[in-house]
């Protein structure tokens, strides 16, 4: 999965590349933002199965979802992720397909039916994972 943070000021993306990544001011900080009201280590951004997962790391002034105050939170594609006055889309998509030229290892696998059934089953238990993603149930809002 490819995930970028696309700021609304329109600088330039910031791809999430890491399994973990951790946002603040330090310079140490994965993403580095240099503001005084952005925390040392502000939060984290955790990248797992297909899905993007937020925390806040304690921070001073709080981190936003669609403008909500979150200690964590699933974050969606078109969110809109706030820190301090920092502003980002969340973008996620497919990873891009390299083209590699076709050589004698490629070839097409026969698999018998347990087999086949295993995969779908595996890709069944994937949908309830989705479907909780889209609804974004994970924050833990200040209300």
């Amino acid at each position: 999965m490819r995930a970028q943070l696309i700021p609304v000021d329109g600088s330039a993306a910031i791809v999430i590349v890491k399994d973990l990544t951790v946002v603040g001011r330090k310079d140490d900080c994965d993403i580095k933002l240099d503001h005084k009201s952005v925390s040392k280590q502000h939060c984290a951004i955790v990248r797992s199965d297909g899905m993007l997962m937020l925390r806040d790391l304690g921070s001073t002034n709080g981190t936003r979802v669609n403008g909500t105050r979150v200690r964590r939170a699933a974050l969606l594609p078109n969110d809109q992720l706030t820190i301090s006055h920092f502003q980002f889309r969340v973008a996620m998509g497919p990873d891009p397909v390299v083209d590699q030229p076709a050589g004698p290892h490629e070839h097409t696998v026969a698999i018998d039916g347990a087999e086949f059934e295993r995969i779908l089953q595996a890709r069944a238990l994937e949908k309830p994972k989705r479907e909780m993603m889209q609804r974004n149930q994970l924050p833990d809002s200040y209300e």
